[in-house]
């Protein structure tokens, strides 16, 4: 805030309340409260929408990355944020996330692990569990289609080899590349990984349908079985 002393948003000047700062400066001079405080639109007793999303923010170390994960329980628990204001929050973070999808609807071309996590990732780095996806490829590697293809727990999730290429092969798939979160944040591969992606490589292999790769991925980046020569 401006001042030590609190003071309700409307008592500010007006280039430093976020709605007017948005529309005189543009959206990338306000900070990530000042965006935050603007979906709020409102603060508690005592505290203006400003400060309130900064302890919001705070209590995620400023990770809006973090903050995607959180539920609309979890953002109720702070004092002056409703349902109302929780789903709104809720609902611009998930827009935000399915923003960096959008470029799908082009069908990227994959040249390499980045390309891979880029198509992906951003619908597996929030979860608290795991889950099993395929990226479907053409000849030319561009992206076709993605496939859910399992969901488990927080410590694993199983994969039918049987279904996955009969996934790939009903869309006509020329090659495909496998992914799975890790959501405690670890991207080293067990032994089931390990044991998973050797089925999937030997499966692809008689079936003339290459996996490229297989990636692990977190919020931390992403473990590619190609890049370290495990295929």
């Amino acid at each position: 805030m401006p001042d030590a002393v609190y003071r309700a948003i409307p008592a500010w000047a007006e280039e430093d309340r976020p709605r007017e700062k948005m529309l005189l400066k543009g959206k990338h001079a306000l900070s990530d409260a000042e965006l935050l405080a603007i979906l709020l639109g409102s603060g508690s007793v005592g505290q203006s929408a400003v400060a309130l999303a900064q302890g919001i923010l705070s209590s995620v170390e400023g990770d809006l990355q973090e903050l995607g994960k959180r539920s609309v329980a979890d953002l109720r628990r702070f004092k002056g944020v409703g349902e109302a204001k929780a789903i709104a929050i809720a609902a611009a973070l998930e827009l935000g996330r399915r923003r960096q999808l959008s470029d799908l609807r082009e069908r990227p071309r994959i040249g390499g692990s980045l390309d891979a996590f880029r198509a992906l990732a951003p619908l597996l780095t929030d979860l608290h569990h795991e889950e099993f996806w395929l990226l479907l490829l053409n000849k030319a590697n561009e992206v076709t289609g993605r496939e859910r293809l399992s969901t488990g727990g927080m410590a694993g999730t199983v994969v039918d080899v049987k279904m996955l290429f009969k996934t790939a092969l009903d869309a006509r798939a020329a090659a495909v590349i496998a992914l799975h979160n890790h959501p405690s944040g670890s991207l080293q591969p067990s032994q089931a990984d390990i044991d998973l992606t050797r089925r999937l490589r030997k499966a692809g292999e008689l079936l003339d349908l290459p996996l490229l790769d297989h990636l692990i991925v977190s919020e931390r980046g992403y473990y590619s079985f190609a890049d370290e020569g495990m295929l």
